[in-house]
């Protein structure tokens, strides 16, 4: 077989792309003999020589990243730097100078994603980007390519892995959301501001990229609405859990078909136990397909860290080469403009839990403002609280808009100390 070389530029060399280096090394020769590519690092742009000296050979490196998009020698471009604005104009330049581009850069592509993909079809080269969403898990490319044809009516995910590991010490040990926060930290799960992963921004990212594929629409994150887990309390998990439900923070993508629109969203939910996402622990993650004619579909394992992003890259940078020497390329083909359902527009059951006083004609006054807002109660159940009472409500099938004005309503009830968290019930 004969070998080709490519030569690689890598942008950024953190976590990811220190890994994404050491793997290309590694796995040089397997790659070259099966493939009959022979990858090369050939420059890796970095902000500090000084703090990559040991890892990196010295006349590989520069501080000057729009060099290796510019650089003649460099025939594939990998951005594993972050950010929005720089690698925007850094990708759209390497495509102009018909290098295929290789990223794992969600927020990029949660925002800029169609225009990065129209540059890269009007160019006929590659824009991959696997890595992106779920880091190590393959899930991009059975989307783009083995499902292709398939009508996808729902796509459910555990797709932070830092809300998961918070999630399951609050289910498993009983923490609260502050202390199992607060060990997600110390384990380098959540950031120092942790505001993207809790508060479901991450997610939402994620998410409008796999609406995006899945619908052939152009989703962007601004779309997604996301509702995250702060307001979480081991109490709420309980009663989910002697309901049968685990908690979890799902992103979901969901087709309507008999209205054609795509309802997107991020927030906690309650999981049947028997569903497979229910056992997802820790900071693992997941992601359910749910199409017309190939059924359920569950994709699982690390979604990010290092070397499992890293070995999803190198599956793209693989990719990205035979077609380069081939002069093909992989296309998203024209996203349309979505029809988007809005979240007040949704429908699901939902598990309502209320502080009220302990005293008589409570109860009457609650169920009354559930009535006057169309919203059926499913099972109720009461347990004394000090000198109060927790009433814990799961209706049957409600409008969100009606939920919502319903939640407002209870929260003006001088019987109503307190309206704990609103969580939604997935149906199997």
């Amino acid at each position: 077989m004969t070998e080709h070389l490519v030569r690689l530029g890598v942008i950024g060399h953190g976590t990811v792309g220190a890994a994404f280096v050491r793997l290309v090394k590694l796995q040089s020769d397997t790659i070259a003999a099966r493939s009959g590519v022979r990858l090369e690092v050939a420059r890796v742009a970095v902000r500090n020589t000084a703090a990559h000296s040991g890892s990196v050979a010295s006349d590989v490196m520069t501080t000057d990243a729009e060099f290796v998009v510019n650089d003649p020698t460099v025939d594939l471009v990998v951005e594993l730097m972050g950010g929005v604005e720089l690698p925007r104009k850094l990708i759209l330049a390497a495509l102009k100078n018909g290098k295929p581009v290789v990223t794992a850069n969600k927020a990029l592509l949660a925002h800029h994603g169609a225009e990065l993909f129209a540059a890269a079809d009007d160019a006929g080269i590659d824009l991959l980007f696997e890595a992106a969403v779920c880091g190590g898990i393959p899930l991009i490319r059975p989307l783009r390519e083995s499902l292709r044809g398939e009508p996808i009516k729902r796509i459910l995910g555990i797709v932070n892995g830092t809300t998961n590991y918070i999630l399951t010490k609050m289910s498993e040990e009983g923490q609260s959301y502050a202390d199992a926060l607060a060990g997600a930290q110390a384990l380098g799960y959540a950031e120092a501001d942790p505001t993207a992963d809790v508060e479901g921004l991450d997610a939402a990212a994620k998410v409008s990229i796999i609406a995006s594929i899945a619908f052939g629409c152009n989703v962007v994150a601004s779309d997604v609405f996301s509702e995250g887990i702060s307001k979480i309390s081991p109490a709420d998990i309980a009663i989910a859990r002697r309901l049968g439900y685990a908690v979890k923070l799902l992103a979901i993508a969901e087709h309507d078909k008999a209205q054609d629109e795509i309802s997107v969203r991020v927030h906690p939910a309650m999981v049947p136990m028997h569903h497979p996402l229910a056992s997802v622990r820790d900071s693992f993650n997941a992601v359910v397909v749910d199409g017309e004619a190939s059924g359920s579909l569950m994709f699982y394992g690390r979604g990010a860290g290092g070397d499992p992003t890293a070995s999803s890259v190198l599956g793209d940078v693989i990719d990205a080469s035979i077609n380069l020497n081939k002069g093909a390329h992989a296309t998203l083909g024209v996203l349309s403009a979505p029809r988007l359902k809005r979240m007040a527009d949704t429908s699901c059951e939902y598990l309502i839990p209320l502080e009220v006083a302990d005293k008589p004609g409570v109860l009457h006054s609650v169920t009354g403002v559930f009535a006057r807002n169309n919203v059926s109660i499913r099972a109720a159940e009461q347990d004394g609280i000090g000198n109060g009472a927790r009433l814990v409500f799961l209706t049957h099938n409600a409008n969100e808009a009606a939920v919502q004005t319903c939640l407002a309503e209870l929260k003006t009830l001088d019987v109503v100390m307190h309206v704990g968290a609103l969580l939604r019930v997935i149906a199997d």
